[in-house]
């Protein structure tokens, strides 16, 4: 089996492995925690993406590792993680949590796809043993962080279809 097809059965499975663990655990959790605590707890997730720097780290990644795909990689993953910690910290004060919440799912989501967007130009499977120690972030770590900006972005426009809802009931009433 070639690299390339290796490290895209990797991460189709890797894609497959955490839709499983996550509809069958993380998902039901999520949908019944008030909108605030399950929007932190993907936020406290997604606050571990300073790691993301780790893609411009000589030693951890090999130098033929393009630098179209890492460097936006990088930076983005570290812009994202700043933004879910700042929504973190900004708990007690509504307003600035709910804008960095949209922020950081905004900003990550627009990465990951402009990561794909950039590895798919690199052709990044024929360069995979060049992300060395970073090969499991972009194998295990990255679908999960995909799924979770879905779940983000569901759980707040059901948020809001809910509010649009009782406004109609009340004005009916």
């Amino acid at each position: 089996m070639s690299p390339q097809m290796i490290f895209q059965s990797h991460l189709v499975l890797g894609y497959v492995a955490w839709l499983l663990c996550f509809g069958a655990y993380v998902w039901p959790r999520l949908k019944s925690m008030e909108l605030f605590d399950a929007q932190r707890a993907i936020a406290a997730l997604h606050s571990f993406r300073f790691f993301g720097l780790v893609f411009i780290l000589p030693g951890v990644v090999g130098p033929q590792l393009p630098a179209s795909f890492a460097v936006f990689a990088a930076y983005g993953d570290f812009a994202t993680g700043l933004l879910a910690i700042l929504a973190l910290s900004a708990a007690r004060i509504r307003p600035l949590f709910w804008l960095c919440i949209v922020a950081f799912n905004v900003v990550g989501a627009m990465d990951l796809i402009v990561d794909y967007y950039h590895a798919v130009l690199a052709d990044l499977p024929a360069h995979a043993g060049e992300l060395g120690a970073t090969y499991a972030v972009a194998i295990i770590y990255v679908p999960l962080l995909a799924i979770t900006h879905v779940a983000a972005f569901y759980l707040l426009t059901r948020s809001q279809l809910k509010v649009a809802r009782t406004d109609v009931s009340r004005r009916a009433a």
